[in-house]
């Protein structure tokens, strides 16, 4: 549990990285950043890919189509979903909304468990959740009063509510895909977390070159004034790509599927809360303020309902080992 926890701990401090990306290439469409995003990831993946090769080639068909589906609905739509928000919306409220997929993917979790081995009783998970909720309460209430003291004019509060909207759709993909990643990985232990991680990656890159392709061509149809394909700032732009492909893609799959392998998928939930209070400290750092004591207070909120989590979890595997 241990090793799960601190993989999971490492998972959310490079995912994190994701969250600050959009407001440093402000400039960029968030589908770019996500397409950019993942042919760098595909790309790096080709590298373990090679040395991995054997362990690649006993994946069969139903693998691949998992690991397509995974991402797809994981990695493309949802961070393009996200990026959009983030510039939208700016990063605290969308980072503090997708906070709340370690309630949604715990109690959708535990509601339909793939095993019976993965279920808690609600009475015991639901502590950790009410503790996680008020925490992010807490953090949004502070981010809402700050953005009505910014807001000026209709613009900013359409884009606000927009982006909003797109972050809920960005939850939606992100409930489904851990559930359905760390339950595949549980019921298929001869597939490696490193294996896993390379082969969503491969998966993802024809879909990210194509997708890249095709917003090429509309762009270049609609008389759009971006300069595709590496846009106005090409350096920044293929460094901040490699760097999150290969930290926040590939280093992070591989670290949440080692985590997906090792714990119950209501605990791992609960765990994606270190990418929210990663991604809230990077994005404080960025805009160069501290925060407040609302703030602080959700944030140790946070904390404490991964501790309890994890106790109740720790609890259960005791009880379960001494039957």
């Amino acid at each position: 549990m241990l090793i799960g926890i601190l993989c999971a701990l490492c998972a959310g401090l490079m995912w994190g990285l994701v969250f600050v990306t959009p407001l440093l290439l402000g400039d960029y469409p968030g589908v770019v950043l996500s397409l950019g995003r993942y042919v760098a990831f595909g790309l790096i993946a080709l590298v373990p890919a090679w040395f991995d090769r054997r362990r690649i080639g006993l994946l069969n068909r139903q693998d691949w189509t998992v690991a397509f589906k995974l991402a797809l609905v994981g990695n493309l739509l949802y961070y393009a979903m996200l990026a959009t928000a983030i510039q939208l919306a700016d990063a605290p409220l969308p980072t503090m909304l997708i906070g709340t997929l370690p309630i949604v993917i715990s109690v959708c979790a535990n509601w339909r468990p793939g095993h019976v081995s993965e279920s808690v009783a609600w009475s015991r998970l639901a502590p950790s959740l009410v503790i996680l909720c008020l925490g992010l309460t807490l953090v949004n209430s502070s981010e809402l009063e700050r953005l009505r003291s910014t807001i000026g004019n209709m613009r900013s509060t359409t884009d606000y509510a927009l982006g909003c909207i797109i972050a809920v759709c960005a939850i939606a993909a992100w409930t489904w895909y851990p559930i359905v990643n760390s339950r595949y990985l549980r019921t298929h232990t001869h597939i490696n977390s490193i294996t896993w991680a390379t082969a969503q990656g491969l998966a993802t890159l024809p879909m990210a070159l194509i997708g890249f392709t095709l917003f090429g061509i509309c762009g270049y149809a609609s008389g759009s004034d971006y300069a595709f394909p590496l846009g106005p700032r090409p350096g920044v732009f293929v460094v901040t790509m490699l760097v999150i492909g290969l930290s926040a893609s590939w280093l992070g799959t591989l670290l949440w599927n080692k985590a997906s392998q090792l714990l119950p998928t209501a605990l791992v939930a609960q765990l994606i809360v270190f990418e929210t209070l990663a991604a809230l400290l990077y994005a404080f750092l960025l805009r160069g303020t501290a925060p407040d004591l609302r703030v602080l207070a959700g944030v140790v909120l946070l904390c404490i309902g991964v501790v309890y989590g994890v106790r109740t979890f720790s609890r259960r595997a005791a009880v379960s080992h001494s039957s």
